[in-house]
């Protein structure tokens, strides 16, 4: 009977609710700004990608800790150090960058939390996904090269900043003077925000897969090195063939027509994920190559 007083009273000393202070309210409400902020930043760089490997070697960090691998941890434990340490340099321009941002927000900021973090139903209108398809296919009728890349989730303000801010409404007229052969912008690509064209002549990381074909020009790496690092969506037109590509997520489809371009931006215009399209020509995927 007495270990049974001892049991119970053991358990209500367990469920009683603690006492709670106002700095106590306060603190938990500064974590949870400054973890939803980096989360925030994170998806918004290209970190996101190494943070999800980063998250599967924790799940087996924890795997191991459960069945006792002690080889496992050990080298864990042993390696922790030195990836803190690569992580930091890898990422110092996001860092830097977060920095910067941070230092440049005005007081009332937070105030704004959680209307910022309210997500939109789409990214852009449909009257920007017909300017886009009607230029693009006005630049293939006249051979005139063109690189287009339309920001998603992952940040482009990097590669913006290599460029010209135009921060102009879309139109299919805007696109052509801008690709237009000996006019100071037509050289390099044009990135996208929603329903603007933010910045021109942007230079782009080009793909160093020697598995590409080697027809490909530096368009078409350029095309397909900024959609290995970031989750965007480029046109490429080719400026020899006329022909107009699509790359995303480091694949790239050559030959498409109109309605297939207007099928993948309303794709990504409402965030779909799984859609059903018709087979095209694939030129070249990760891990492997098709001329």
């Amino acid at each position: 009977m007495e270990n049974l007083k001892t049991m119970f009273s053991r358990l209500f000393i367990w469920m009683r609710v603690p006492t709670i202070h106002p700095t106590d309210v306060l603190e938990i409400f500064i974590i949870a700004f400054m973890v939803y902020h980096i989360i925030k930043w994170i998806r918004t760089t290209r970190a996101w990608m190494p943070v999800k490997g980063l998250m599967i070697l924790l799940i087996f960090w924890f795997l191991a800790s459960v069945l006792h691998m002690d080889v496992i941890l050990w080298i864990f434990y042993s390696t922790i150090g030195v990836g803190i340490t690569a992580i930091i340099i890898v990422f110092q321009p996001e860092i830097r960058r977060a920095l910067e941002q941070l230092g440049q927000r005005s007081i009332a900021s937070p105030l704004r939390l959680f209307s910022e973090g309210k997500e939109k139903q789409e990214r852009f209108s449909d009257r920007t996904i017909d300017e886009l398809v009607r230029g693009t296919f006005l630049l293939a009728r006249h051979k005139t090269g063109a690189l287009i890349v339309i920001e998603q989730e992952v940040s482009l303000s990097e590669y913006e900043e290599t460029g010209i801010e135009i921060d102009a409404v879309i139109s299919n007229q805007l696109l052509i003077n801008i690709f237009e052969h000996n006019t100071p912008l037509h050289d390099g690509a044009v990135i996208i925000r929603e329903n603007r064209i933010t910045a021109a002549t942007c230079y782009l990381p080009v793909s160093k897969n020697m598995r590409l074909s080697k027809e490909l020009g530096t368009r078409h790496r350029a095309g397909v090195g900024i959609s290995e690092v970031t989750d965007s969506f480029t046109i490429i037109v080719s400026e020899q063939t006329g022909k107009v590509s699509i790359a995303r997520n480091g694949t790239l489809i050559s030959n498409i027509d109109a309605d297939y371009l207007r099928q993948k931006l309303q794709e990504i215009q409402k965030d779909k994920v799984k859609t059903s399209a018709p087979k095209k020509k694939v030129l070249w995927k990760k891990g492997g190559a098709r001329d």
